[in-house]
Protein backbone atom coordinates (compact mmCIF):
# COMPACT_ATOMS: atom_id res chain seq x y z
CA UNK A 1 0.00 0.00 0.00
CA UNK A 2 0.92 3.70 -0.28
CA UNK A 3 1.19 5.92 2.27
CA UNK A 4 1.05 9.17 1.32
CA UNK A 5 1.66 12.28 4.29
CA UNK A 6 -0.88 15.27 4.22
CA UNK A 7 0.04 18.39 1.66
CA UNK A 8 1.71 21.55 4.07
CA UNK A 9 -1.10 22.81 6.57
CA UNK A 10 -1.48 26.22 7.51
CA UNK A 11 -0.06 24.93 10.80
CA UNK A 12 3.02 23.59 8.92
CA UNK A 13 3.78 26.52 7.25
CA UNK A 14 3.90 28.14 10.88
CA UNK A 15 5.46 25.91 13.03
CA UNK A 16 8.51 25.31 10.83
CA UNK A 17 9.59 29.52 10.76
CA UNK A 18 8.94 29.47 14.02
CA UNK A 19 9.20 25.61 15.95
CA UNK A 20 5.90 26.79 18.39
CA UNK A 21 2.61 25.95 18.14
CA UNK A 22 0.43 28.68 16.37
CA UNK A 23 -2.75 27.29 18.02
CA UNK A 24 -4.59 26.19 14.56
CA UNK A 25 -7.21 23.89 15.01
CA UNK A 26 -7.99 21.50 12.45
CA UNK A 27 -5.79 23.57 9.79
CA UNK A 28 -6.55 23.93 5.89
CA UNK A 29 -4.24 23.24 3.36
CA UNK A 30 -1.80 26.37 2.27
CA UNK A 31 -1.40 27.41 -1.44
CA UNK A 32 1.45 25.10 -1.66
CA UNK A 33 0.11 22.00 0.59
CA UNK A 34 -3.01 21.94 -2.45
CA UNK A 35 -0.37 21.91 -5.56
CA UNK A 36 1.70 18.94 -3.03
CA UNK A 37 -1.93 17.00 -3.34
CA UNK A 38 -2.28 18.02 -7.22
CA UNK A 39 1.49 16.53 -8.07
CA UNK A 40 1.11 13.61 -5.63
CA UNK A 41 -2.79 12.94 -7.56
CA UNK A 42 -0.93 13.27 -11.02
CA UNK A 43 1.79 11.14 -9.79
CA UNK A 44 0.17 8.43 -8.08
CA UNK A 45 -3.00 8.06 -10.73
CA UNK A 46 -0.49 6.84 -12.92
CA UNK A 47 0.08 3.71 -11.01
CA UNK A 48 -3.28 1.41 -12.55
CA UNK A 49 -3.32 -0.38 -9.43
CA UNK A 50 -5.09 1.94 -6.97
CA UNK A 51 -8.36 0.80 -6.08
CA UNK A 52 -9.28 2.30 -2.36
CA UNK A 53 -8.32 5.60 -0.99
CA UNK A 54 -8.36 5.19 2.45
CA UNK A 55 -7.45 9.16 4.72
CA UNK A 56 -7.78 10.72 7.94
CA UNK A 57 -10.86 12.95 9.21
CA UNK A 58 -8.56 15.58 9.54
CA UNK A 59 -8.91 18.28 6.92
CA UNK A 60 -5.27 18.53 5.30
CA UNK A 61 -6.05 14.92 4.90
CA UNK A 62 -9.44 15.02 3.25
CA UNK A 63 -8.30 18.09 0.91
CA UNK A 64 -4.93 15.74 -0.09
CA UNK A 65 -7.01 12.50 -1.15
CA UNK A 66 -9.84 14.93 -2.57
CA UNK A 67 -7.57 15.46 -6.25
CA UNK A 68 -6.87 11.95 -6.19
CA UNK A 69 -9.90 10.71 -5.87
CA UNK A 70 -11.62 12.66 -8.49
CA UNK A 71 -8.77 11.81 -10.77
CA UNK A 72 -9.07 8.11 -10.12
CA UNK A 73 -13.03 7.90 -9.71
CA UNK A 74 -12.91 6.42 -6.24
CA UNK A 75 -14.39 7.08 -3.02
CA UNK A 76 -12.62 8.44 -0.01
CA UNK A 77 -13.29 5.76 2.94
CA UNK A 78 -12.51 7.88 6.37
CA UNK A 79 -10.77 6.13 8.76
CA UNK A 80 -9.43 7.80 12.31
CA UNK A 81 -7.51 5.10 12.88
CA UNK A 82 -4.99 6.60 10.89
CA UNK A 83 -4.80 10.09 12.39
CA UNK A 84 -2.30 12.44 13.37
CA UNK A 85 -0.75 11.21 16.84
CA UNK A 86 -2.72 13.81 19.24
CA UNK A 87 0.25 16.20 20.36
CA UNK A 88 -0.11 19.59 19.18
CA UNK A 89 -3.62 22.16 18.72
CA UNK A 90 -3.51 20.72 14.79
CA UNK A 91 -4.56 17.74 16.04
CA UNK A 92 -7.97 18.78 17.57
CA UNK A 93 -10.10 18.17 14.75
CA UNK A 94 -13.64 19.16 13.54
CA UNK A 95 -16.69 17.40 14.68
CA UNK A 96 -18.79 14.91 12.42
CA UNK A 97 -21.13 17.88 11.73
CA UNK A 98 -18.70 20.46 10.67
CA UNK A 99 -17.04 17.67 8.61
CA UNK A 100 -20.55 16.54 6.93
CA UNK A 101 -21.60 19.90 6.01
CA UNK A 102 -17.85 20.37 4.28
CA UNK A 103 -17.73 17.25 2.72
CA UNK A 104 -21.54 15.87 2.05
CA UNK A 105 -20.48 13.13 -0.08
CA UNK A 106 -18.32 11.17 2.28
CA UNK A 107 -19.97 8.65 4.62
CA UNK A 108 -18.78 9.24 8.04
CA UNK A 109 -21.79 7.59 9.88
CA UNK A 110 -19.14 5.21 11.49
CA UNK A 111 -17.50 8.38 13.12
CA UNK A 112 -18.26 10.05 16.84
CA UNK A 113 -19.19 13.41 16.86
CA UNK A 114 -15.66 13.72 18.97
CA UNK A 115 -13.03 11.39 17.03
CA UNK A 116 -10.06 12.61 18.53
CA UNK A 117 -8.29 12.13 22.09
CA UNK A 118 -8.63 14.66 24.57
CA UNK A 119 -5.34 14.59 25.86
CA UNK A 120 -2.16 13.86 24.25
CA UNK A 121 -1.68 10.47 23.00
CA UNK A 122 1.87 7.95 24.24
CA UNK A 123 3.72 7.56 21.46
CA UNK A 124 2.84 3.70 22.53
CA UNK A 125 -0.89 4.18 21.90
CA UNK A 126 0.27 5.54 18.36
CA UNK A 127 2.81 2.29 17.79
CA UNK A 128 -0.26 0.22 19.01
CA UNK A 129 -2.68 2.00 16.19
CA UNK A 130 -0.48 1.96 13.79
CA UNK A 131 0.36 -1.96 14.47
CA UNK A 132 -3.62 -2.56 14.40
CA UNK A 133 -4.18 -1.07 11.21
CA UNK A 134 -1.16 -2.92 9.55
CA UNK A 135 -2.95 -6.13 10.67
CA UNK A 136 -6.09 -5.20 9.40
CA UNK A 137 -4.54 -4.43 5.87
CA UNK A 138 -2.51 -7.25 5.73
CA UNK A 139 -6.08 -9.18 6.03
CA UNK A 140 -7.06 -7.74 2.86
CA UNK A 141 -6.02 -9.61 -0.32
CA UNK A 142 -5.55 -6.23 -2.53
CA UNK A 143 -3.53 -4.15 0.17
CA UNK A 144 -1.39 -3.63 -2.26
CA UNK A 145 -4.29 -1.15 -4.34
CA UNK A 146 -4.67 1.26 -1.56
CA UNK A 147 -3.79 4.63 -1.07
CA UNK A 148 -3.77 6.19 2.62
CA UNK A 149 -3.34 9.74 3.43
CA UNK A 150 -2.38 10.47 6.61
CA UNK A 151 0.04 12.13 8.73
CA UNK A 152 3.84 12.59 9.92
CA UNK A 153 3.20 10.66 13.33
CA UNK A 154 1.12 7.54 11.75
CA UNK A 155 3.46 7.02 8.34
CA UNK A 156 6.68 7.46 11.20
CA UNK A 157 5.12 4.55 13.43
CA UNK A 158 3.67 2.55 10.49
CA UNK A 159 7.44 2.59 8.28
CA UNK A 160 9.94 4.20 11.28
CA UNK A 161 10.77 6.95 8.45
CA UNK A 162 10.10 10.78 8.16
CA UNK A 163 8.08 11.93 5.39
CA UNK A 164 8.02 15.57 4.42
CA UNK A 165 4.44 16.82 3.13
CA UNK A 166 2.91 15.65 -0.18
CA UNK A 167 5.95 12.68 -0.06
CA UNK A 168 4.35 8.86 0.17
CA UNK A 169 6.36 5.82 1.07
CA UNK A 170 5.03 1.92 -0.41
CA UNK A 171 4.39 -0.18 2.67
CA UNK A 172 4.01 -3.84 3.36
CA UNK A 173 1.76 -4.61 5.85
CA UNK A 174 2.63 -8.50 6.27
CA UNK A 175 6.02 -7.41 7.53
CA UNK A 176 5.75 -7.15 10.93
CA UNK A 177 5.01 -3.83 13.47
CA UNK A 178 7.26 -1.51 14.73
CA UNK A 179 8.04 -1.94 18.18
CA UNK A 180 9.46 1.95 18.58
CA UNK A 181 10.12 4.67 16.68
CA UNK A 182 12.05 7.92 17.35
CA UNK A 183 9.74 10.53 17.22
CA UNK A 184 12.42 13.67 16.39
CA UNK A 185 11.26 15.49 13.64
CA UNK A 186 14.00 16.24 11.57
Amino acid sequence: MILLRHGQSEFNLLFTQTRRDPGIKDPKLTPLGQAQAEAAAEALAARQEIRRIIASPYTRALQTAAPLARRLGLPVMVNPVVRERYAFTCDIGSPVTALRAEWPHLDLDHLEEIWWPEIEEPAEQVLARAARFRGEMAALQDWSHTVVVSHWGFILSMTGQSVANGQWLDCDPTQPALEEVSWVHH
